[in-house]
């Protein structure tokens, strides 16, 4: 690799998700259009800084491969994508296309080739073929399962006998938005965190510094929200350290003393709020019914305001990782399989995930987290083996057809594991690696403690 160049995706002004984009082009005569223009504008910078950095110029640059999601593909080829955004989501077409850059308005060498890698189906695009090529799950023996995390989580399960995937509609909540103080991943976002299960204390690493919250001068800090990797690290934290319970909310056994001691039943002083309704902790802050948890004290952030976790901000990630969970458990069912040997994240952000939290969030299901890695760009590295070999890129249009594709739009079992996957980890699937490591609240003992609050808020009514 002599050079690697990013940018934002220049589409977000027209949609920050695939289907608002689907959207916009349906709205909008000149929507596809627009599109389409932005995107090939965005790679023609692109290569220009890839080529000068490798001491060459873009007219140098005679191949490209391109992988993408489908909803991309058809935007830069100029193709409608108004069916990809309702079922049964049909491509306008599968196979990988071969096309003259300059028919496309990239400014390359006048000759260069352009070469688009297969698509799977309606969801799951030529990057997930990508990753099916960097990772080869199909030349396993063991079952694998592959896990691009996204605002549409890809997902392959398989081995060499058979290969199925899927797409989950995770949303944006891992990419910091929906999130009360989320962002993306830049300097100063909250990227890692720690609770101390006794004190409910946190501390927390920032993007841009080696040192822990706590062992920096609050004023060194500088906390600007959290990312992707610290609003699953929070959560997960939040729920073995108690401040959660496995359903979600918050634990509300603080501001049920708080309520017994105000209607006269002996608590001592120590345990009344603070004037600004705050408990004890210092940490946990009921607001009527809901409550937040004060990761970041304004002294310790950039804004001299305090970042908080809300029950609200909990809630998306459940949403979020609860149709990734049961994306995964639908192919595992569709496979025959009740558990899986490996688990590959792939993705930018897959690098940045903790696997032990992760699956302590229930992110994905129960599995030897020393067979739990990530990989970084895999779809990258695919379309870089396709960039080097034509045959390979054969091979790649290949396994694509033979991927069973599961649509979970239209699944009626995925809604069903979706209800069971809110809880952390799951509502009643057995996660013996975790269990192993002592580290999960008691799932009997918290469910008998749901139903005592039950059965002492029907006897408050």
């Amino acid at each position: 690799v002599l050079a690697t160049e990013s940018m934002m995706n220049p589409q977000v002004t027209y949609g920050e998700d695939l289907m608002s984009r689907v959207s916009y082009a349906m709205m909008h005569a000149d929507g596809l259009k627009k599109m389409h223009e932005a995107i090939i504008a965005g790679l023609n910078k692109l290569a220009g800084m890839a080529a000068h950095a490798a001491g060459l110029r873009a007219r140098d640059i005679h191949e490209i491969v391109l992988a993408g999601n489908t909803v991309m593909h058809h935007i830069l080829l100029g193709l409608d994508p108004t069916d990809l955004g309702g079922a049964p989501f049909t491509l306008a077409t599968h196979a990988p296309i071969d096309i003259k850059a300059r028919d496309l308005g990239l400014k390359l060498h006048p000759g260069a080739n352009v070469h688009f890698m297969a698509l799977e189906a309606g969801h799951v695009g030529s990057d997930n073929v990508g990753v099916l090529v960097a990772e080869a799950p199909d030349q396993q023996d063991s079952i694998m399962l592959v896990i691009d995390v996204g605002t549409n989580a890809e997902i392959l399960l398989g081995n060499r006998e058979r290969l199925l995937s899927c797409s989950s509609p995770t949303g944006p909540a891992f990419e910091g938005a929906q999130i009360a103080h989320g962002q993306r991943a830049a300097p100063g976002a909250i990227e890692r965190v720690r609770i101390d299960p006794a004190t409910k204390e946190p501390r927390f690493k920032v993007i841009g510094r080696e040192d822990w919250s706590n062992e920096l001068e609050p004023g060194e800090i500088g906390a600007t929200g959290i990312c992707g990797s610290g609003i699953i690290e929070v959560v997960a934290e939040m729920f073995t350290a108690g401040v959660l319970r496995a359903d979600g909310r918050f634990d509300d056994s603080q501001q049920s003393a708080v309520s017994s001691q105000q209607n006269g039943d002996g608590l001592g002083d120590a345990e009344l709020p603070t004037a600004n309704g705050q408990l004890p902790t210092g940490r946990v802050r009921w607001n009527g019914p809901k409550a937040e948890y004060v990761l970041a004290t304004p002294d310790q952030t950039a804004t001299g305001r305090e970042i908080v976790v809300t029950q609200d901000d909990v809630r998306n990630i459940q949403l979020a990782k609860g149709a990734l969970y049961a994306g995964c458990k639908l192919l595992m069912h569709r496979r025959g399989v009740d558990h899986v040997d490996k688990i590959v994240l792939a993705g930018a952000f897959g690098s940045y995930i903790d696997p032990l939290r992760a699956m302590v969030l229930g992110l994905y299901p129960d599995c030897d987290l020393s067979q739990v890695y990530a990989v970084g760009n895999a779809a990258g590295d695919g379309a870089r083996i396709a960039l080097l070999s034509k045959s390979r890129r054969a091979e790649a249009a290949r396994a694509a057809r033979k991927v069973d594709y599961i649509e979970t739009a239209i699944d009626p079992e995925f809604q069903a594991e979706f209800v069971g996957a809110m809880h952390m980890p799951h509502m009643s699937d057995a996660f013996p690696h975790l269990d192993a490591l002592g580290i999960l609240p008691a799932r009997a003992e918290a469910a008998e403690s749901d139903r005592a609050r039950r059965r002492r808020e029907r006897r408050a009514r």
